[in-house]
């Protein structure tokens, strides 16, 4: 597999989708752990309260508007997952790490992952995630970016000043979705429970914190589209859009758009409009 590029600048991804950048502009430096009591939503930013603002588009978990009481265990059968690690190689360090039991274990941060809409969206979800991961981790293989560890770039952003790099730590992918960057590891590590800034490795040596990180990224950045109906195309825009889209690089492009279409398929869902970006 080629080496996996740098991604996943969360500011660029959402002014790319146009989805709530004028909220993040104002949320992000504020940012909490959810954490909420009973009742309460969390908020795509990981805000609680009650009302839309919350638990409309992005809600994470609580009584998200919209929850239509699908379990995602139900969907994300071990044959499915199996059907997905299976195809790495027996050498993969992935194999003896990332399990379905990790993935619904991490599901307790994000009850509204794969849970809003329609029965056809929920699985629509469920496969994009799946498919992205796959694509990310090849057939999850691969739990940290390809040479990440030996590069010289530490993947810091200095001038997001308040996530601020640790002294000889590096934010490169990791994870089902390959974490990346200072800016993510440390909300991400403030939101799950861990020092992200100053141990981002918990990412690749914690399934279950791994799989959290992945799902932390993709509830603030790529829930919000499927629950939009923007198709699969805007999924890859929000995740490494501007290094794969707009004929950058349409072979990642057209495996991503593979993996998901056969897994909807094997969902029994059809993929929807708008698969390429």
């Amino acid at each position: 597999m080629a080496p996996l590029n740098s991604k996943h600048n969360l500011l660029l991804t959402l002014l790319g989708t146009g989805i709530l950048a004028a909220i993040f502009l104002s949320e992000t430096a504020a940012g909490q752990n959810c954490g909420c009591d009973t009742g309460n939503c969390c908020s795509q930013f990981g805000f609680c309260g009650v009302d839309n603002d919350y638990c409309g588009t992005g809600c994470q978990s609580g009584p998200c508007t919209g929850s239509n009481g699908i379990s995602v265990s139900d969907i994300v059968t071990q044959s499915f997952f199996d059907g997905i690690i299976n195809q790495a190689p027996a050498t993969c360090v992935g194999k003896s790490f990332f399990t379905r039991a990790a993935f619904l274990n991490a599901l307790s941060l994000f009850s509204a992952f794969g849970t809003v809409g329609t029965t056809d969206v929920s699985k629509q979800e469920i496969a994009a995630f799946f498919a992205h991961a796959t694509h990310e981790t090849g057939f999850f293989c691969n739990i940290e970016e390809n040479g990440g560890a030996s590069t010289n770039d530490a993947y810091c952003n200095a001038t997001y000043t308040e996530y601020p790099c640790a002294a000889n730590k590096k934010y490169y992918g990791r994870g089902p979705l390959q974490l990346s960057w200072n800016y993510n590891y440390g909300p991400a590590g403030s939101f799950i429970g861990f020092d992200g800034l100053n141990n981002p490795e918990t990412v690749a040596t914690d399934a279950v914190v791994s799989f959290k990180a992945a799902l932390w990224f993709w509830m603030r950045n790529v829930h919000p589209i499927v629950t939009f109906g923007q198709g699969f195309g805007a999924t890859i825009q929000a995740i490494n859009g501007f290094v794969e889209c707009g004929g950058k690089e349409p072979d990642k492009v057209a495996n991503r758009v593979q993996y998901y279409t056969n897994y909807c398929n094997q969902l029994g869902v059809a993929p929807g409009d708008n698969l390429s970006c």
